[in-house]
């Protein structure tokens, strides 16, 4: 697999200068670059002590580590994208969890994304994922075999739900997804899930016996074909905002009724507005993040990737980064992305409508 990983490490330099030119290109004279070019732009963590800064739609993360595109109880999907990285307390638990989960049966995990090397808000895709505390399991199960690069890109997970509808389509679901969900709820530091709300009605007709993992399944849009996971804020960051704590009751009740009426698929009134991603700028992140983004690179990749059961942590013993003064922002858009974007009680992503909770 060493020629899969220098492959895989070419693209993501190439991917990463490419998309960093063309949003450095399209900015008017004077603007103030996006945060999703900068962060977007880097290969490597910050080699500094791990710490978590802003809230999950709304920061960045250093020390970060990887886990390694190949385990003995899991594969990494989509490398090019260079999202392969986390605070090492959520690679640890990714870690365990595939263990745990092969020995519950469960053929092995098929991971998604987790974050960019210092987090940020991304180039493309998710709102969330920004200080390297969360990350998306495929509900595919891993093959017996070990899979190309040009099939971790091209692949596609397969949808639990069936087509045009809201429930799970039953040819698909087995007991092992519901296993998978539920150890993956047993762990004290995982706060919550994000799941498709037919999966989640799914779990509340069938799962008997404990059900007060439930509480910690929460539906929302898409997670169709994947389940994201979000642990809390690690020991030695306190620049970390927390998320309220889940819903007391195991979520089976109104608010998961509400998801099967009309007004959450309602058509988005204002469908062109633009992403917060597309806003922020530094000045609309925590002041620490600009030393974060100034941070040296470690030695190499390979010394901060995780593979097998040995943990490899980032200049464990490095002071934390200095927070820069944060300048004034230099672009309207910026005050726009600071204030105008109010999170959701379960995803801290900004969406068109309310939703009970």
């Amino acid at each position: 697999m060493v020629g899969l990983h220098r492959r895989t490490g070419r693209i993501i330099s190439l991917t990463a200068g490419i998309a960093a030119l063309a949003g450095a290109f399209s900015l008017p004279a004077g603007a103030e670059p996006l945060a999703k070019v900068l962060f977007g732009g880097k290969a490597l963590p910050a080699a500094t002590k791990p710490a978590s800064y802003g809230f999950y739609s709304k920061g960045c993360f250093s020390g970060g580590v990887a886990i390694a595109t190949d385990g003995p109880t899991w594969q990494a999907m989509r490398l090019s994208r260079n999202r392969r990285w986390g605070h090492p307390k959520m690679i640890a638990l990714i870690e365990k969890l595939s263990r745990d989960a092969v020995a519950d049966g469960w053929p092995g995990l098929l991971l998604g994304d987790i974050s960019q090397p210092r987090g940020g808000p991304m180039l493309t895709g998710h709102a969330s994922h920004q200080i390297g505390l969360d990350a998306d399991i495929w509900l595919t199960p891993m093959p017996s075999r070990r899979l190309s690069a040009t099939e971790r890109e091209t692949m596609s997970a397969t949808s639990m739900i069936k087509k045009g509808g809201l429930t799970v389509d039953d040819r698909l679901w087995t007991p092992a997804h519901t296993g998978l969900l539920r150890r993956a709820a047993s762990y004290p530091e995982v706060e919550r899930i994000l799941v498709h709300p037919g999966i989640k009605k799914k779990l509340c007709e069938t799962v008997t016996g404990d059900r007060s993992w439930l509480r910690k399944i929460r539906p929302f849009w898409g997670h169709d074909y994947h389940f994201h996971i979000r642990i809390g804020c690690q020991e030695g960051s306190p620049g970390c905002k927390r998320q309220d704590p889940v819903p007391a009751g195991d979520g089976c009740d109104k608010s998961l009724a509400w998801w099967f009426t009309e007004e959450p698929w309602r058509p988005n009134k204002n469908p062109d507005a633009p992403k917060a991603r597309d806003l922020m700028t530094m000045s609309s992140l925590p002041k620490e993040c600009r030393a974060v983004l100034e941070a040296p690179d470690p030695v190499s990749e390979a010394a901060v990737t995780v593979g097998g059961s040995n943990l490899t942590v980032a200049a464990a013993a490095a002071p934390a980064p200095v927070a820069s003064p944060e300048p004034p922002a230099t672009a309207p858009a910026a005050a726009v992305a600071a204030n105008a974007f109010a999170p959701t009680p379960d995803f801290g992503v900004p969406v068109p409508r309310p939703r009970p909770d």
